[in-house]
């Protein structure tokens, strides 16, 4: 990556993390397509906001991005990206792709631009969209600097990949919750959990040594697989809510998902520590991505 110029184009896609972008978009489709299919069968898709949808879209993928970019910065100013030690993809501040004055404007033009972004949503959705758009901003930047080393991080995942944009996404067009909206939301928060587990997983060592207490790190490495493969089973087995509510499909077809989060797992198992496990991160969110298009085309398709 020696060929990286400081703060050109290409150091700053390497600093949004594209293949991170995929986590984010999913529980919004998922919302999306669930309230879709509601709409269809309460009310007609005339009622259906399109605008709304894309919306919450584009506030989940900046969002990340800001999320990204303060991980970056601040990880790096705090002396806990030690590039010698460094297990998982390099990060642009320590390998200097990006200059620390140049991140600081970023982060403050990509909060400023999910605000933007996020503001319209209060026509769609009320005046309680400002409060969930502070909420994620404020918790944005909690993660990196206090929760994630608190053994929060997997609980925070739960919530802002899984129930919050879910729930919120589905609210904004329908203006109400169902207990299995709320459930699709936990099963995409646990799908999603699963990219946490397996980097804390790959970085269990140095965590332990710099006090950061992962859940990986409580609960120890042959406990923390069968967690990362108990999360999987778990949010599949709960899509029995869409059959349930007449989807077949949309329980079927994440089976798909399953296996390949399976042949993970192993895999997870074998590799066991080292940069090798890389592979198993990005074996990780390509699951998450199968598993997100499958229940989206079972809603649909049902």
């Amino acid at each position: 990556m020696s060929e990286v110029k400081k703060n050109s184009l290409k150091a700053w896609v390497l600093a949004a993390r594209p293949k991170t972008l995929s986590g984010a978009a999913v529980p919004v489709l998922i919302g999306l397509a669930l309230a879709f299919v509601d709409m269809k069968a309460q009310f007609g898709l005339e009622y259906f906001s399109w605008t709304a949808a894309v919306l919450c879209l584009l506030f989940a993928e900046v969002m990340q991005v800001d999320a990204n970019f303060i991980n970056d910065f601040f990880d790096y100013a705090n002396g806990n990206d030690d590039t010698e030690r460094r297990l998982g993809p390099l990060r642009a501040c320590t390998q200097g792709w990006v200059s620390l004055d140049a991140m600081k404007r970023a982060i403050a033009l990509t909060t400023v631009l999910a605000c933007v972004v996020g503001l319209p949503l209060v026509w769609f959705g009320g005046l309680e969209m400002i409060a969930v758009g502070l909420f994620c901003v404020v918790f944005c930047f909690l993660y990196t600097t206090h929760l994630s080393y608190m053994g929060l991080g997997d609980v925070l995942v739960l919530l802002f990949f899984g129930i919050v944009p879910v729930c919120v996404t589905y609210y904004i067009q329908m203006h109400t919750l169902t207990w299995q909206v709320f459930l699709a939301s936990l099963a995409c928060g646990l799908v999603v959990d699963g990219l946490l587990i397996v980097n804390n997983y790959r970085d269990r060592d140095n965590d332990r040594e710099d006090g950061k207490m992962t859940l990986v790190v409580r609960i120890g490495a042959e406990k923390s697989r069968y967690l990362y493969l108990l999360l999987g089973v778990v949010a599949v087995l709960m899509g029995l809510v869409f059959w349930q509510n007449g989807h077949l499909l949309a329980f079927v077809l994440p089976f798909v998902y399953l296996v390949l989060h399976f042949y993970t797992y192993l895999k997870m198992v074998r590799i066991h520590r080292g940069r090798e496990l890389n592979i198993c991160l990005g074996e990780t969110a390509r699951n998450i991505l199968i598993y997100g298009l499958c229940v989206v085309a079972g809603l649909l398709v049902s």
